[in-house]
């Protein structure tokens, strides 16, 4: 009879820019000796971790601050020195102001200020402290990252409300 063991090693690293990669190796092979299956096993998972830790170091593309922001990727000077982009640069044909982000991320992000009674504008100070420009300039990673730190706020709200009662 023969004994089949499968051994599976995943790794995931977190790099700049928001971004990240993985990589997975997965071997299967058979024994005829179910005593070999501890030594089997041990030599399986030793050779797997190597060999993902040993591929893994080669990051590949790792995007830069200006990736997925318009070709020219520059940043305005308003006049008064900050580096905040001017919106009327990113109007639409019906002079309103486009965002650079999916449709969905700017609708989120309008749900969550109102459905916690959040300020427009200390949002829009997070986006510009956290990035340089404003809520409507913010490429789609950008947007995520606000997301994630207007979820944060609103959690850190959350549970010092309930701490309190």
């Amino acid at each position: 009879m023969a004994i089949v063991i499968k051994g599976e090693y995943s790794k995931r690293l977190g790099l700049p820019g928001y971004s990240s990669h993985q990589y997975s190796i997965s071997v299967e092979t058979e024994l005829s000796d179910p005593n070999d299956i501890p030594g089997e096993a041990s030599k399986m998972y030793s050779m797997l971790q190597n060999s993902v830790d040993h591929e893994i170091q080669q990051t590949g593309f790792v995007p830069g601050e200006s990736y997925g922001l318009p070709e020219n990727g520059s940043v305005q000077q308003n006049g008064n020195g900050s580096g905040h982009a001017p919106e009327r640069a990113n109007l639409n044909g019906n002079g309103q102001v486009r965002w650079s982000c999916s449709d969905k991320q700017r609708e989120l992000i309008g749900n969550l200020m109102a459905e916690n009674n959040l300020d427009p504008a200390s949002v829009e100070e997070i986006a510009f402290d956290r990035f340089g420009v404003g809520m409507p300039q913010l490429n789609k990673i950008q947007a995520s990252a606000l997301i994630s730190e207007i979820f944060a706020i609103t959690e850190k709200r959350q549970r010092s409300h309930n701490g309190s009662k």
